[in-house]
């Protein structure tokens, strides 16, 4: 199997189940500096330790090398989670995800098109419901309404897929991941800021006075269902309708699924389980809505628990308290 971004929160995570499965894994990442590459690199190391894993330094927007790749390894299935994350730097930085998230995906898929790879799981993101407000947010929803690029560069890759999948028969699986905490965290999430902050004294700043709800979903519930998606090859929907096209399905093999925690809680309560996990209190800037933010995100995953299984079973006080565990080991804080 491939496992792109492996040094990354969700790939490292991924591509270490996936071992731990029996399977060869071959990670690739291009280790840059978004957030700090000494995390990247503690990730890596311990991935490097397992037998069944291998590493290639690879930018999936360097054409020639995942041509290579592809042609080298002749993998059997793709597990796509590389990509430029973060809503708020693509307000300053578009080109950058035009570069990873369409061109990089681009070179995905053409190698799983040349290749006959049997399946290719990818990363998409709740934030493609955009300016949507009815929840819970389901894939029968249209959205066609981003409020960010990157938004708008996951849902190019929802349509790209498609595309593969009905042209060339390739079965293809998108997982629309709502708001991933857990150990080896990015440093840029709400989880990891507010953490550090904390701990030094320093002031956490509050968008929208906390009100806004995110559906929270622990790293190992997310890893669950993206291992049980990869065995479970996406196939035609023998009930779709081309006069009353279903988003999430099709006559190709094609499918988009949720994958979230399914309990929202408010900003202010996710703030309040930091503190007692640390036995600190915070000390709060209330501030406005951020420019991109959607207000509030609440995942149905009735479809991916129907097709394999899924179920969340991580509560926010346990999945935060093995973060700040995690973080004060690591940390020495």
């Amino acid at each position: 199997m491939l496992v792109t971004g492996a040094a990354g929160f969700i790939g490292f995570h991924t591509a270490k189940a996936l071992v731990a499965q029996g399977h060869e894994v071959v990670g690739i990442d291009n280790l840059n500096g978004y957030y700090d590459p000494t995390l990247k690199a503690a990730r890596l190391e311990r991935l490097e330790a397992l037998p069944g894993f291998r590493f290639a330094r690879i930018d999936i927007a360097d054409r020639d090398a995942m041509q290579a790749l592809f042609a080298g390894e002749k993998f059997r299935r793709v597990v796509h989670l590389a990509a430029q994350a973060g809503v708020r730097y693509s307000i300053q930085n578009p080109e950058v995800y035009v570069h990873s998230n369409v061109t990089g995906f681009l070179h995905v898929i053409e190698g799983c098109r040349h290749h006959g790879v049997e399946h290719l799981v990818y990363a998409s993101t709740s934030s493609v419901y955009g300016a949507n407000t009815q929840m819970p947010f389901t894939e029968q929803q249209n959205v066609d309404h981003p409020l960010s690029l990157y938004a708008a560069t996951k849902k190019a890759n929802e349509l790209m897929a498609h595309s593969y999948s009905s042209l060339y028969g390739l079965p293809t699986t998108g997982l629309r991941f709502f708001t991933v905490y857990g150990p080896w965290g990015r440093p840029d999430m709400a989880l990891f800021l507010f953490t550090r902050k904390i701990l030094a004294g320093e002031t956490i700043d509050v968008f929208h006075g906390g009100r806004h709800q995110r559906d929270f979903t622990y790293i190992d519930d997310i890893v669950d269902g993206v291992v049980a998606a990869v065995d479970h090859v996406a196939q035609p929907d023998a009930h779709w309708d081309s006069s009353a096209p279903a988003p999430n399905t099709s006559s190709a093999p094609y499918k988009i699924y949720n994958i979230g925690n399914q309990r929202p809680v408010s900003l202010l309560r996710f703030i309040e389980v930091i503190e007692n996990c640390l036995g600190i209190p915070a000390r709060k800037n209330m501030m406005p809505m951020q420019l991109g933010d959607v207000p509030d995100t609440y995942a149905d995953v009735a479809a991916l628990t129907r097709d394999v299984g899924y179920a969340a079973r991580t509560d926010l006080e346990e999945g935060v308290g093995r973060f700040v565990e995690w973080y004060r080991g690591y940390y020495s804080a």
